[in-house]
């Protein structure tokens, strides 16, 4: 099958449409990240619906110092893949059929979401953003659009928006993608030299490290809450000799302090401890920012926190600025 290449929202607009739409927003540079995004597209429209992916480099989301004249333009590659992956349309506009008579006055504000962790080291991002996927919601009109959720304050910004705004799209979020050293497939990773590179996978193995430290932590509240909580049975099993983590677990139990459910600050220490030691590796890890937030609001999460959370991270290796994150539940049922 192969993909219409347009350029226009006319030619998209008197496009003959059967079944539902899926659009997948792109700026371009399509690796197996974006492809797994269009799989997922085609799935949720199946075999008669159309699957619409978009390229475009939106200015009105880098910065003053950002990397827009860099950022890869690979079209013709762009197409192939889309093909590939199941796309039926490739709209390819250029700025000025988005933003015809330059930039514009009318925008979408992000809100207090968006001055914090990506919005605060880049202030107007998001509110760029928003506004050419408002923009790319009106002129693709589609059913669903999925989205990655390795840009995850981004995905939750978008949702925001679609349900504040009253937007009839359905959002839906797809898991990050990652190459087989754990680095998340990003169009970025492209600038990065070999020994650039090695750094990097620090992000990932930061995000493993938290989410291990979690993991035995539930494990940890799982084991206390199969059996009485004493103290006194906390003791006796030390004193024969069972496994620390199982006296361990009855002395969480016991304890009524809110840790009881996971440490989010022990969850966070352990992914700053691969991150610190990566800033004196050659080249260094420059570290933006490391958080455990609720994907609500991207508020930090509080202590004795319960419910979902977002690991996340930001850092600069070189001139090549990466984010990742991975998602958590503390105190899930047993």
């Amino acid at each position: 099958m192969s993909a219409d290449l347009l350029h226009t929202a006319a030619a998209l607009r008197t496009r003959a449409r059967a079944g539902r739409r899926a659009v997948v927003m792109t700026m371009g540079a399509l690796h197996d990240g974006h492809a797994s995004l269009i799989r997922a597209a085609r799935r949720a429209v199946g075999p008669d619906g159309e699957v619409v992916v978009t390229v475009f480099v939106n200015p009105l989301q880098f910065g003053a110092g950002e990397d827009l004249d860099r950022y890869p333009r690979t079209l013709e590659a762009d197409v192939k893949i889309a093909e590939q992956a199941g796309a039926d349309v490739v709209f390819a506009p250029a700025v000025d059929e988005v933003y015809p008579g330059g930039e514009p006055q009318v925008r979408i504000t992000a809100g207090p979401m968006g001055t914090v962790l990506e919005g605060a080291t880049r202030p107007g991002h998001f509110d760029g953003m928003l506004t050419v996927v408002a923009k790319l919601l009106h002129l693709t009109a589609p059913d669903v659009a999925l989205f990655g959720q390795k840009d995850a304050q981004q995905l939750a910004l978008i949702r925001r928006m679609v349900r504040d705004l009253n937007f009839a799209a359905e959002i839906v979020g797809i898991p990050t993608v990652r190459e087989d050293d754990g680095l998340a497939l990003s169009s970025r990773n492209r600038y990065l030299s070999p020994d650039e590179r090695r750094t990097a996978l620090a992000l990932s193995q930061a995000l493993f490290a938290g989410r291990d430290r979690h993991a035995a932590q539930e494990a940890l509240r799982a084991r206390a809450a199969s059996a009485p909580a004493t103290r006194a049975r906390a003791v006796a099993l030390s004193e024969i000799g069972e496994s620390r983590a199982a006296a361990d677990a009855h002395a969480v139990a016991y304890s009524a302090e809110p840790s009881a459910s996971g440490s989010p600050a022990a969850v966070v220490a352990a992914a700053r401890l691969v991150l610190d030691d990566a800033a004196r590796l050659r080249p260094p890890l420059e570290l933006d920012y490391v958080a455990l937030v609720d994907p609500a609001d991207f508020t930090e999460v509080r202590p004795g926190h319960q419910g979902e959370a977002v690991l996340a991270v930001a850092a600069r290796v070189g001139s090549t600025r990466l984010i990742d994150n991975i998602p958590l539940t503390f105190g899930a049922a047993l």
